[in-house]
């Protein structure tokens, strides 16, 4: 067949059979399903939505059409020779035709295999470039997609779209074309020669076509249910691989293997049961083919023995007409399978529009405002704000401010909003009422990515990259040389250890930085700060997880990244907020209470409650 030959393989698979009385196949029925279903979406749309894709490789598309049409033309040539072999020398026994024939077949099969490899080759290129825009344009999507849709949602999920969804995608918008034309094609061709060697038995050869589309027709319908089941059933297990795995220290620490385990079954079963389902249509389904198809064939046998022996019709002819209908049923029932193949591919593309359609719930505003120069001043002007989904506030009624070059701290008990104003400083969320500005400007008159260049971060959770020093410490500040690199780590106090390292800047941390302990790990997001020289700095708990001796190493190169800097700190440890500026104690989500140490000591109970849990006061051992 000519086409795509670059076809990606998509399972057409999905319900699961529970019993029903008319012995249809039923999705499975989830109480609390790990992945939600893709809403459905017309042919039509989905079609257009992905068209713009093809758009660096259509020109492409014309050649490979010629190919398509070619194929079936030379293919026709080749059998048509068969007859003439037949008719021509072997029943008048004339040889000397034989090397003019083998000759005229010698030549068909280069033509035939240069098609091929041309229509491999320009079909591969074709596809690959699609994969790679439309992939490349998702992963782009994805990332300019706010906090929140990732807090809410599965990574394996997503991953899977990313991955085997995007490529089921290609075989619904070109390669499912062409092949459709290529089925085409081959039936004009093949139709055309029966039709010139006899019509009455090519008429009778097409009896079984219309029962042909009317059988497609009615399992089509249920492969479609089917592949959105499966596609859903093989997100859900991606994305219980991907926590269980990413959490697997916690798993093992809690010892539950067999949980994760029996809930990794559990999904991997329904997407089984699932993909049974749909092999068993498909199962049903080639057997009625094969019946239409031998039905047909043993027709026009019939009738074409019948004109043998009358004499109106020669051995030759008889045998091509034979060659010609075996090739004849194999694209009627290639468009049947196309059909249900074609819907299974659109499953796959319901889940990648659910995925694009996704909006960010932070975005540019229409006409954003350049930053010419920040000074630094920072102000919360009496933020509200709740989280999407929850009926809970965050922070009500919050104000607070930070002059340029000043150090405020936040402190408070867990859940007090410390994290939240983090998150609404970086505009990962935006407030509902009240506005964070930045020199008197609200946020959101910034452009997302001027914003966050004039802020430097330092996060709890220490994150690093899975790469060299080198790159880690760069990360804050594309196209940084190698001598501000060495500075930044000198100044964070991370040069030393970092030229012990086997291959210094050049050696490989390891994923999620686990060849570094806790504080050298932290020592290079200092570093990666420091590279990144912006006005403000955003502190989150900067020595969570360190040891004593480790916290109190890194106050100093912390020291040297706050000065000149306004800067936010959120600590539990009051140790590490004393010397601020001003401190701003949250409780419940409000302001509290503001001032420095020492007034917050002396005006307000549960500020010194809360230093009095960090460092209680020496007891006097008795004689």
């Amino acid at each position: 067949m000519w086409s795509l030959r670059r076809l990606t393989a998509v399972g057409t698979a999905g319900t699961v059979a529970t019993g029903d009385g008319d012995g249809r196949a039923a999705p499975v029925v989830d109480q609390a399903p790990v992945v939600d279903q893709a809403p459905v979406v017309p042919l039509r749309r989905t079609f257009g939505r992905f068209w713009p894709y093809t758009r660096g490789g259509r020109r492409w598309l014309a050649l490979l059409l010629g190919f398509v049409l070619l194929g079936p033309v030379v293919d026709a040539a080749a059998i048509w020779l068969f007859k003439v072999v037949v008719d021509e020398v072997l029943v008048p026994r004339r040889l000397g035709l034989f090397l003019p024939v083998a000759l005229g077949y010698a030549g068909l099969t280069l033509v035939a295999g240069g098609l091929r490899f041309a229509d491999e080759t320009t079909s591969t290129w074709v596809s690959e470039r699609f994969l790679l825009a439309l992939r490349t344009d998702v992963f782009r999507h994805l990332q300019g997609l706010s906090l929140g849709f990732f807090e809410r949602r599965r990574l394996g999920d997503v991953l899977s779209r990313l991955t085997g969804d995007v490529e089921a995608v290609e075989t619904f918008l070109l390669s499912g074309i062409l092949d459709a034309v290529a089925y085409v094609a081959e039936l004009a061709v093949f139709l055309g020669v029966l039709f010139y060697l006899r019509w009455d038995l090519a008429a009778a050869a097409l009896v079984v076509g219309p029962v042909f589309w009317f059988t497609a027709r009615r399992f089509s319908v249920r492969v479609k249910a089917a592949s959105r089941e499966r596609r859903r059933r093989s997100g859900s297990v991606s994305a219980l691989a991907e926590e269980t795995l990413e959490n697997i220290a916690l798993v093992q620490a809690y010892n539950r293997q067999d949980w994760e385990q029996e809930r990794f079954r559990r999904e991997s079963q329904a997407r089984f049961r699932a993909t049974m389902a749909a092999t068993r249509l498909r199962a049903l389904f080639a057997p009625i083919v094969e019946l239409l198809e031998l039905f047909g064939a043993l027709t026009v046998l019939g009738l074409g023995a019948w004109e043998l022996a009358s004499g109106r019709l020669t051995l030759g002819e008889l045998l091509v007409f034979v060659a010609l209908l075996s090739r004849l049923y194999g694209p009627i029932r290639g468009i049947s399978r196309l059909s249900n193949g074609f819907y299974s591919a659109s499953a796959a593309a319901e889940r990648i529009i659910e995925l694009l359609d996704q909006r960010p719930q932070v975005a540019d505003p229409p006409t954003p405002l350049r930053p010419c120069r920040i000074r630094g001043a920072v102000a919360f002007d009496r933020v509200w704000f709740r989280y999407p989904g929850t009926t809970r506030v965050a922070l009500f009624d919050a104000s607070f401010h930070a002059e340029p070059g000043e150090t405020v701290a936040l402190v408070g008990e867990s859940g007090a909003g410390k994290s939240t104003i983090a998150k609404l400083l970086l505009r990962f969320y935006d407030p509902e009422r009240g506005a964070v500005r930045l020199d008197g400007i609200d946020l959101r008159e910034f452009a997302l990515a001027d914003l966050r260049e004039h802020i430097g971060v330092l996060l709890q959770e220490t994150l690093v990259i899975h790469g060299t020093v080198r790159e880690n410490i760069a990360y804050g500040r594309p196209g940084a040389t190698d001598e501000q690199v060495v500075a930044a780590a000198k100044a964070a106090d991370a040069h030393e250890f970092v030229s012990r390292l086997p291959d210094g800047y050049d050696t490989l941390v390891g994923r999620q930085g686990g060849l570094l302990s806790g504080g050298q790990r932290q020592r290079i997001a200092i570093a990666r700060a420091m590279v990144r020289d912006a006005p403000v700095l955003l502190l989150d708990e900067p020595t969570t997880g360190l040891d004593v001796e480790s916290g109190r190493r890194i106050l100093e190169p912390l020291g040297r990244l706050m000065s000149g800097r306004t800067t936010i700190i959120i600590s539990h440890d009051l140790l590490t907020v004393r010397k601020a500026d001003r401190i701003v104690l949250l409780r419940g989500g409000c302001v509290a209470a503001c001032g420095t140490h020492r007034e917050l000591l002396a005006a307000d109970d549960g500020y010194a409650r809360l230093d009095r849990l960090h460092h209680p006061p020496l007891q006097e051992v008795p004689r």
